[in-house]
């Protein structure tokens, strides 16, 4: 998950040094479904098979283990960097659909009212009624950074995680995109047979845009957390699909734009 890279290491007041220093490993992955491309993504290498998984998850093709008799990986090149997703012969695929939407907004995270409107009318609103506290909520962050074994090596990789209303870490996932990152916790949990996580808290580095908040929403995950600010859109989302959105959740404090009634303060 990391690379090598000769540097010049420079500091004010010094002529600067050479050395090696450590990067975050970045190559594309094609997914396949029966046969046919359907996205392609720039991505950390590892978990292939939980981030093709998540990603059809979360863009509701799939929704239980059962539906995937298979992934296969392809080595097109010396990379291996394409994976066949084989479904269960009864899964119906709109690869039309699927293709238009993917290849337009997978990358940029743009979308428009009849993306949104299609996500609220594939997948019902959040309406657990689980509580986390507040004070499980401000130790996530630190739990997450400890667990993010190529963070530090590389400074370079966002990280996605899952975790029990009570604070155990379920699965972690780091990755150059936050989207890949989520779709592999999303993936590992179907493909281990626990989906819905709808008594869990989504943990994000960075900033959760809509994307982050629908992922999340495919994947029943009623509590959405992140160490920076949400977008606009990603709160109003958040508010009209029941998820409790928490954001600049840092030291001890944090801010609830959307359902705090999930967020046990006393």
């Amino acid at each position: 998950m990391a690379e090598i890279r000769p540097i010049l290491r420079w500091r004010a007041g010094s002529s600067g040094e050479r050395a090696d220093d450590e990067l975050a490993h970045e190559e594309p992955l094609e997914i396949r479904v029966r046969g046919r491309a359907v996205s392609v993504t720039m991505r950390t290498p590892d978990h292939d098979d939980e981030l093709a998984a998540g990603f059809l998850a979360t863009e509701g093709m799939i929704r239980r283990r059962e539906d995937v008799l298979r992934i296969e990986p392809c080595e097109r090149n010396e990379n291996g960097n394409l994976v066949n997703v084989v479904l269960a012969p009864d899964v119906p695929v709109d690869f039309e659909r699927l293709t238009r939407h993917v290849f337009a907004s997978s990358s940029c995270g743009l979308c428009g009212k009849a993306t949104i409107d299609a996500v609220r009318g594939q997948f019902a609103a959040i309406t657990s009624d689980v509580v986390v506290d507040a004070h499980t909520l401000l130790s996530l962050p630190e739990r997450m950074r400890g667990a993010q074994s190529t963070f530090d090596r590389t400074g370079g990789l966002h990280a996605a995680a899952i975790f029990t209303v009570d604070g155990e870490l379920l699965v972690l996932r780091e990755d150059v995109g936050r989207h890949n990152a989520v779709d592999k916790v999303v993936g590992h949990a179907l493909l281990n047979e626990e989906l819905p996580l709808d008594r869990h808290v989504l943990m994000v580095s960075g900033r959760t845009s809509f994307e982050i908040l629908q992922k999340a929403l495919a994947a029943r995950i009623p509590v959405v957390a992140a160490v920076s600010a949400p977008s606009t859109l990603a709160a109003d989302f958040a508010r009209d699909s029941g998820q409790t959105l928490v954001g600049f959740l840092r030291g001890e404090r944090m801010n609830v734009y959307a359902h705090e009634r999930r967020v046990r303060f006393a």
